[in-house]
């Protein structure tokens, strides 16, 4: 099940056609629910109003709140993992398994990267159609797996019983509330890290700021915009931090 090659190195490009199947959402434009498309935030609102749990103007801003919150916590692990990790770890389209990285949120559990991913997309998530959302989440979580496996497997195979006593003490998605080994002496690069993960952290910037518009044509050109400019950023920030 574990990832090929092939994939870890256009990681990228399959999230980016991830997030295009999911805001298309063709199953639904060309079906027969062709002309009644809405989106995941107007559909849990709804569906919370009708429940008589809250009022639709109470149920919109719980629903947007907890998208704010999804996108916050995302970003925070991103850029709290690639301080540590390094952006030319991150960004490059080859594994790197020299020695075992224990500091930061790899203390505390072993894929920070990835579960920030998804918890970001969660949030964003919402502007899609509710199939398109489902299908979204759904098929990240299934491509993510696929990466982490095929990444446990390199690094076993590279660091063999240094890496096998690290995964057994630290749990691989569920944050520990307590670091799980001591701590290594990585040194983070706040700075560079942020404007690596310059589409997370620009991103939620957007939500806090308009989400309250409650517009999602609005957030959807900002996740455009935002991709586009992380993408710039992303080919000159590796060869940059090679020079720390």
């Amino acid at each position: 099940m574990k990832a090929t090659q092939f994939e870890f190195r256009f990681r990228v490009a399959i999230g980016f056609l991830l997030y295009v199947l999911g805001f298309w959402a063709p199953w639904d434009r060309y079906g027969s629910n062709a002309g009644s498309i809405t989106t995941t935030w107007l559909e849990l609102s709804g569906a919370l109003a009708s429940a008589h749990w809250l009022s639709l103007s109470s149920a919109t801003i719980l629903v947007t709140a907890i998208a704010i919150l999804c996108a916050l916590k995302g970003t925070i692990f991103r850029v709290w993992g690639t301080a540590y990790l390094g952006t030319a770890v991150v960004h490059d389209t080859s594994m790197h398994g020299a020695e075992v990285v224990a500091a930061g949120p790899y203390r505390y559990v072993r894929n920070p990267l990835y579960v920030g991913t998804f918890i970001f997309s969660l949030a964003v998530s919402i502007l899609m159609p509710p199939t398109g959302a489902i299908f979204f989440l759904l098929a990240q979580a299934f491509f993510y797996l696929r990466l982490i496996l095929g990444e446990e497997a390199y690094l076993t195979a590279q660091q063999g019983e240094a890496y096998l006593a690290y995964k057994q003490r630290v749990p691989r998605l569920m944050r520990s509330l307590r670091a799980r080994v001591p701590a290594s002496r990585a040194k983070p690069q706040w700075l560079t890290s942020i404007l690596a993960e310059s589409y997370y952290v620009s991103l939620t910037v957007c939500f806090a700021v308009l989400a309250w518009r409650y517009n999602a044509y609005l957030l959807i050109k900002c996740v455009i915009i935002c991709f586009g400019a992380s993408l710039v950023l992303r080919a000159i920030l590796p060869q940059a931090s090679k020079h720390d």
